[in-house]
Parts: structure tokens; C-alpha cells; sequence
């Protein structure tokens, strides 16, 4: 593959490989972890960067034999430096792990283009909401909070490649979550958590095997691929 060209292929002579970023307790990276144990995920962690030092993600990831890295924002900010100087920074971190594929895996921190210039069509992100409903924090909660208004039946989670606009960017994959009536925030939430647990998975394999000239065209050639 040439130099300049970025698009995401599963490699003949060895498999891709996925950096993951987080920050708090790493349960959907635990979800891509047993994966790639038993064979679902053809692919090698190769590094996973918090920017909380913490997460139980690292932790996680430390004893399943990862490397991982802790890179907070706040030193930049104290010494007056940008987002964009941290994003570039984080970048080189992040290229030091060779990904072909970086999963954003709760990680808390609107990445701005001076990050996603280096990877096109290679960061993909997790959020628990479907297209263009609850972005931003808390979506759960908001989602619940809806349905208890009467404004919504269901709500779900999605995949989707990474753009400097938050938890937007074209989708990859998605998966609905039934609400009932006799649910608790509670029962909601680790409904919804199961579901991501699946859906990062999937969503993973099929980001491997897209290439750029999909990426435009996700939402309706992918979407149908998880129920």
C-alpha cells in the first residue's frame, strides 16, 4: 500500500492494528479485548491512551498485556498552550502504536482536526444514541429522561468515523434499544451497555474492512449490517 493512500485493508501477511482511547472504567475496551482473545476480532490492540489517569480502562488493559499511555490536557492548558498543540502531540503518541484503526472508546475529548488530519478515515467513535439524537454527555440519562416525557420508545447506540462536530461524522453502524415502562435508569443503562459491548465489536470489523470510498456512503450501506 502506498505511502499516501489511507485507506483501512485487513493485512494478508498480519492483522490490523487498533488503538484504543478511553477515559473511564473500559468496559467497552474489555469488550474488544475478549474479542480479540477468542478470535471474533482479527486485530492486535496495540496501545491504549487515557486522558484520565484513573480510568480502569488502564488497568484493564495492563493486564491483558497492553501497553498503555496517560496524556492529560490539563498540563497544556496550565502552560498556556492550545488544544491543537495537544491534539498534535496526542497524534504522535497515538502514530507510535502504528494503528490502522483508533477506536474512541469512551474517551471524553472533542478531537480536533489537528488529531484527525493524521488519520483519515481511521478514528471511529462509540456513543450511546442513534443518529443526530442525545449528543454529547449523558446521553443515557437524556434518553430516558424522554421517554419518561413520552417523546421516544426506544433509543440504541452507534459507530461512527470521527469528525471535529461531536458524536457525528458518517455512521458505521448502529443498534436499538427497546425502553419499557417498568425500567429503571438502572435497567435501562445496562441494557444499553450490553448492546454497545456487541455493537463495538462489529462496528470494529467492518471499519477494517471499508474503505475511504465508502466512508461517504456509511449510512446507508452499513447501517442495515447489525440489528
Amino acid at each position: 500500500m502506498s505511502t499516501n493512500q489511507s485507506s483501512i485493508v485487513n493485512h494478508q501477511s498480519s492483522i490490523p492494528n487498533l488503538v484504543v482511547m478511553i477515559s473511564g472504567s473500559g468496559t467497552n475496551l474489555q469488550a474488544l479485548i475478549e474479542a480479540v482473545a477468542n478470535g471474533r476480532l482479527p486485530a492486535k490492540i496495540t496501545g491504549v491512551i487515557s486522558n484520565r489517569r484513573d480510568a480502569y480502562g488502564l488497568v484493564r488493559a495492563q493486564q491483558a498485556g497492553i501497553p498503555t499511555r496517560y496524556f492529560p490536557l490539563k498540563p497544556y492548558t496550565q502552560a498556556g498552550r492550545s488544544r491543537a498543540e495537544y491534539d498534535a502531540e496526542l497524534a504522535a503518541e497515538v502514530s507510535a502504536h502504528q494503528p490502522d484503526l483508533i477506536v474512541l472508546a469512551g474517551w471524553m475529548h472533542v478531537l480536533s482536526p489537528a488529531f484527525l488530519n493524521q488519520f483519515p478515515g481511521r478514528v471511529i467513535n462509540l456513543h450511546p444514541a442513534l443518529p443526530g439524537q442525545f449528543a454529547g454527555t449523558e446521553a443515557i440519562a437524556r434518553a430516558y429522561a424522554a421517554f419518561q416525557r413520552g417523546e421516544i420508545t426506544e433509543s440504541g447506540c452507534m459507530v461512527h468515523y470521527a469528525i471535529p462536530e461531536v458524536d457525528a461524522g458518517a455512521v458505521i453502524a448502529t443498534r436499538r434499544v427497546p425502553i419499557y415502562a417498568t425500567d429503571t435508569l438502572a435497567d435501562f443503562a445496562a441494557r444499553m451497555h450490553a448492546a454497545e459491548h456487541e455493537l463495538i465489536v462489529a462496528a470494529v470489523n467492518l471499519a477494517l474492512s471499508t474503505s475511504d470510498r465508502d466512508h461517504a456512503n456509511a449510512d446507508t450501506s452499513v447501517l442495515s449490517s447489525v440489528k
